[in-house]
């Protein structure tokens, strides 16, 4: 199930790039992302109150309240900086430069979480950093 849902989550991805480039088009990249992040707010705060996930706010952890708002600061951050990257640039450079997150965060995991980066993780990065460099240059 989880590849799955990975799957569609880089299908929606795609979709975003596209339907971003076309809708920031005469339009602050600023407040493209604010109408973008209310759309978010609206959907993500739909699916806690269809779920009935509301009454489990009680029990989050300090800790994991420092790491959520850190992680939206991080999102917050990374789609103005797409957004306006976005705006300036062509969707076919800048997208593959965006999707070197996949190296940065196999890195990150790596040093922060532990977890293995092993000669795949290696030969994979090494691809993705080419085939961005071949895309983009």
């Amino acid at each position: 199930m989880w590849f799955v849902l990975a799957l569609l989550s880089a299908i929606f991805a795609a979709l975003t790039s596209i339907l971003a480039k076309v809708g920031i088009e005469g339009v602050n990249s600023n407040l493209a992302t604010a109408i973008r992040t209310v759309v978010v707010v609206v959907m993500a705060w739909g699916m806690v109150f269809l779920t009935n996930a509301q009454s489990g706010i009680d029990e989050i952890s300090k800790r994991s309240w420092l790491f959520l708002i850190l992680s939206g600061l991080a999102t917050g951050a990374s789609w103005l900086c797409y957004y306006r990257a976005l705006q300036l640039g062509d969707a076919s450079k800048v997208i593959p430069i965006d999707k070197l997150s996949v190296v940065i965060t196999l890195v990150l995991a790596f040093v922060f979480l532990h977890e293995q980066f092993t000669a795949k993780s290696l030969i994979g990065c090494i691809l993705i950093g080419a085939g961005t460099m071949v895309m983009v240059l």
